[in-house]
């Protein structure tokens, strides 16, 4: 009954994963006076020890993994919790808090790029009239505020995201388990520690898992809003280049296959920490 479906899967999801890892141990590209020539761990060799450009790419993509996705965790557990109290206007506050999440990624980084401007930016202007910046100072110019300048769009656009699926989450906790933790004297922190943290903590596993695979592959926001220059440059990114820029140059099919290799095990690594840490039941 499930073969079907396992067939689709195979040929849709495990094939060209697999073609990936077979792929890493060559050297190849589409130009026809390049051979394919097996190097072995050559590739994931060269990355590691001579690859200055991935090196600081692969340092980059933790940094924005784990500042924004801890901070789109807290902030979508706090908004969870808001919404999920029975207040006037919530089913509009609930839609209304989807729109960030809603706008398409290369819009809203867009948006933000220009309001990052530093001729007439309202972020910039804002920044400027609070006097942390000085003035005409170019937030995606410079290596020490463009990175942050980024996470903070894209935790702005992801958090909604969060607070859905904790949401989803905390509907699933029967009240009867506050109310006899009421009668029984316990406190907010208390029923917070308690209850909703451990009986949300498969929840927040999934969506940790989710929001760290799209924070390790993050490619869009910062390729709009700084193209990776000054210090952004992301591990995704830096397979852009590698595939699209130099492709036709060079046998570098070969060495983006590694780098692929490289993003899946930072995500296999991620996966395994939040499931250990979380104690997510997989059975």
């Amino acid at each position: 009954m499930v073969l079907p479906a396992l067939l689709v899967i195979s040929v849709i999801a495990f094939f060209p994963l697999f073609k990936t890892f077979y792929d890493s141990f060559y050297k190849f590209g589409l130009r026809p006076d390049i051979k394919k020539e097996f190097v072995g761990f050559g590739n994931y060799l060269e990355l590691f020890k001579h690859d200055e450009r991935f090196i600081a790419a692969l340092k980059t993509t933790i940094i924005f993994t784990i500042v924004s996705v801890a901070l789109e965790t807290v902030f979508g557990l706090l908004i969870a919790i808001v919404v999920n109290q029975p207040f006037k206007f919530r089913g509009v506050v609930r839609a209304a808090m989807l729109i960030p999440w809603a706008i398409p990624t290369a819009i809203s980084s867009q948006m933000w790029k220009w309001m990052f401007n530093d001729q007439g930016g309202i972020i910039t202007k804002l920044l400027e009239t609070l006097r942390i910046i000085e003035p005409g100072v170019p937030i995606l110019g410079l290596p020490n505020t463009a990175l942050w300048a980024i996470i903070a769009v894209d935790v702005w656009k992801t958090t909604p995201f969060m607070a859905l699926l904790i949401l989803a989450g905390l509907q699933l906790i029967p009240e009867e388990l506050y109310e006899a933790a009421r009668i029984d004297g316990a406190g907010v922190m208390q029923r917070f520690t308690k209850i909703t943290l451990p009986m949300l903590s498969s929840t927040i596993a999934v969506a940790l898992i989710f929001r760290t695979l799209d924070a390790l592959r993050v490619f869009d926001v910062v390729f709009i809003m700084t193209r990776g220059s000054v210090g952004t440059e992301t591990l995704a990114v830096y397979n852009r280049v590698l595939l699209m820029d130099r492709a036709f140059t060079g046998a570098w099919f070969g060495y983006g296959s590694a780098l692929s290799v490289v993003i899946f095990l930072l995500i296999s690594i991620f996966a395994i920490i939040y499931i250990k840490s979380l104690k997510l039941k997989l059975e």
